[in-house]
């Protein structure tokens, strides 16, 4: 029996991209339940790329992870002790408990999973915050109409792929953008996007407008860089660009280099009257219990389909942001911590 707690905590700020040495692996007690607390065995981890901008020390959103601290993120995991009325051992939960093998809470902002509802994976994934994400981004900013040609970049990732399958099912016209031939083919064949560009191809540009023939009316961004500059041009009058991650960026430390190109966004957002909003999904929990309905009878029904990347080990949650940030993932990506016994 496991005795020991693995924690990953932030050893050091990284200088571009993360590197293994900004982590450090450490064992410690597990922890013990107190008077209202519960103590929780993480059985996935999510790995997310807002996990890179809070290992700066800098004013954001949300606070920065501190140097020694346990790396931050969203849990699914077992009660093994309780001492909390709320809670019994057994339940599966959802929780920011963090990068570790078992953590200690009081139950406040821990949420009960139903294994029977749906897999408990998916609370981290396409029945979490990613699919929230893509909803509430798509929906209520994007507001798309049948007809009208929706741009999502990182399509086959975990938010880029459910914002593409509800422009579907709302009777849009969707392309999606991203990285190597089998993640454009899955795109398409598998969650039924009318067409895919690859960002690594050198025609971006004239591959998006060929996909494009009748401009873009909402572009979800996930990705900024030079798929940003390949959208802006081919934007239609009064499109809607909900903007939800920058993943070029966040490895940069300087301004990239060439033109400044503020101009050119500016007049393309005024002469286009376009709409462009920055969201942050903490923001609109409010949207939950509708996007849990619609969603969830979305999947039990056939229309959305997911895909989870899973890496065995908490040992390897640091290689498994790393990747990420990179586009090596295919899905959902999630550490698998320990056992699931909700799987038969």
């Amino acid at each position: 029996m496991t005795t020991m707690n693995t924690q990953v905590l932030l050893a050091s700020r990284p200088t571009g991209e993360p590197i293994p040495e900004n982590f450090d692996i450490v064992q410690s007690p597990i922890p013990e339940a107190g008077e209202g607390e519960i103590v929780v065995r993480t059985i996935y981890l999510s790995i997310d790329p807002y996990m890179r901008g809070r290992m700066d020390d800098a004013k954001s959103y949300a606070a920065s992870v501190q140097i020694g601290d346990v790396m931050t993120g969203g849990v699914v995991g077992q009660v093994v002790q309780s001492r909390n009325p709320k809670f019994s051992e057994g339940d599966f939960v959802l929780g920011m408990f963090g990068w570790q093998s078992f953590s200690v809470s009081d139950g406040s902002l821990v949420r009960k999973l139903d294994p029977a509802v749906a897999p408990i994976s998916t609370a981290v994934g396409v029945l979490g915050m990613p699919g929230l994400t893509a909803y509430v981004g798509l929906l209520d900013i994007g507001e798309p109409k049948p007809g009208d040609t929706v741009v999502v970049a990182a399509a086959s990732g975990a938010v880029g792929s459910v914002v593409g399958q509800i422009a579907k099912i709302k009777g849009c016209r969707v392309v999606g953008i991203a990285g190597p031939a089998d993640k454009c083919a899955y795109v398409m064949e598998e969650l039924g996007f009318d067409a895919c560009v690859s960002h690594r191809s050198e025609t971006l540009k004239t591959d998006l407008e060929k996909a494009c023939p009748d401009g873009i009316d909402v572009y979800f961004e996930n990705v900024g860089g030079k798929v940003f500059a390949a959208v802006l041009p081919l934007m239609n009058d009064f499109g809607r660009i909900p903007v939800c991650g920058l993943i070029a960026n966040y490895n940069l430390t300087e301004l990239p280099p060439g033109p400044d190109m503020s101009a050119r966004v500016m007049r393309n957002i005024l002469t286009k009257r376009l709409k462009i909003q920055g969201f942050i999904v903490t923001d609109r929990y409010d949207r939950f219990p509708a996007f849990e309905k619609e969603v969830g009878g979305w999947i039990r029904d056939g229309s959305l389909k997911y895909r989870e990347d899973i890496i065995e080990g908490l040992e390897n949650a640091p290689a498994a942001l790393i990747g990420v940030l990179a586009g090596r993932n295919f899905g959902k990506m999630l550490v698998r911590v320990s056992d699931d016994p909700s799987r038969p």
